[in-house]
């Protein structure tokens, strides 16, 4: 049986007779209560306003601060000429040592080169480690003759204390390689100075051996080498201390200082002996961080 809906009057404006149109939906009797299961909104939504021509974007999250999905944004990197710059005076800060020993040893070297002759004479003899200094004055001759680096701060031996006295102390700090280029520079003095002065009370020496001219850094350098090699890898360390070794070796098979030469090799074993110690040293940083022609006799290089 089909369904009618029940007569109903023409709408105004149409002509009456015209049958209704039956095509529509019939009304709903009641659609309280069937919305009971939509959420309800936490209150009244207020839209943004956007300018004209901007794209509408949800909030986001302040500058600077972490997002929910990613980390905050990094700042903007330091210019390629301003890294450049700092670059060299970051490592620079980090051999404070090293730097003011070298322009002291400047200083000395421009006065070897432009001051008097004779007065450049009497401050080596001044400076000298030999027997008689010692014997009269043992601390300030030591220190005095470190002040001295035979053929100028643009000697090799000054680019290779430049070289090997900042490598140390680049990792193992300042106080600590001037330590140990002080034990190389006393200990090694004293144990080429100390034979010479028994050697001439025994008679085997004459006694202008008491004032020979004994100066310079070498012995400091050569413990500071053998120091280093033993913080380098391999490949770079045993390279370094052969150096040295053969160096100090050549000078004892043509006996043209041997004193000094015997120095240099004793200096060299000192930094040597001295690496299980640098070795914790080293680690203990890195837990928290941060005889040439024309030299003038007598002179260490």
């Amino acid at each position: 049986m089909d369904r009618t809906a029940p007569a109903e009057a023409p709408a105004s404006g149409t002509a009456s007779g015209t049958p209704p149109d039956t095509t529509a939906p019939a009304p709903l009797a009641d659609v309280m209560g069937l919305l009971d299961g939509v959420p309800r909104q936490r209150g009244p939504v207020r839209a943004a306003r956007v300018a004209p021509g901007a794209a509408a974007v949800g909030p986001g999250p302040a500058p600077g601060t972490a997002s929910a999905s990613g980390p905050a944004p990094k700042t903007a990197p330091a210019p390629d000429g301003a890294r450049s710059v700092r670059h060299p005076l970051r490592r620079a800060a980090g051999i404070p040592f090293t730097l003011a020993y070298a322009a002291l040893l400047a200083v000395t070297s421009l006065v070897a080169r432009y001051a008097d002759p004779a007065l450049v004479q009497t401050l080596h003899q001044a400076s000298s480690t030999d027997v008689a200094h010692l014997l009269r004055a043992p601390v300030p001759v030591l220190l005095a003759s470190g002040l001295w680096v035979a053929g100028g701060i643009l000697s090799p031996y000054a680019l290779l204390f430049l070289l090997v006295v900042g490598a140390l102390e680049r990792r193992i700090g300042g106080l600590r390689t001037a330590g140990v280029f002080l034990a190389g520079h006393v200990l090694a003095t004293l144990a080429t100075e100390i034979p010479v002065g028994l050697a001439v009370v025994a008679g085997q020496l004459p006694g202008t051996s008491l004032h020979r001219l004994d100066y310079g850094i070498s012995f400091g350098v050569a413990a500071c080498a053998g120091a280093l090699s033993g913080l380098l890898r391999p490949w770079l360390g045993r390279p370094l201390l052969a150096l040295f070794g053969a160096s100090a070796a050549a000078g004892l098979l043509t006996l043209t200082d041997p004193m000094t030469d015997w120095g240099h090799l004793i200096s060299l074993a000192i930094g040597v002996l001295c690496r299980p110690v640098l070795r914790r040293w080293s680690a203990a940083a890195g837990a928290h961080g941060a005889g040439a022609g024309g030299t003038p006799a007598g002179a260490r290089l």
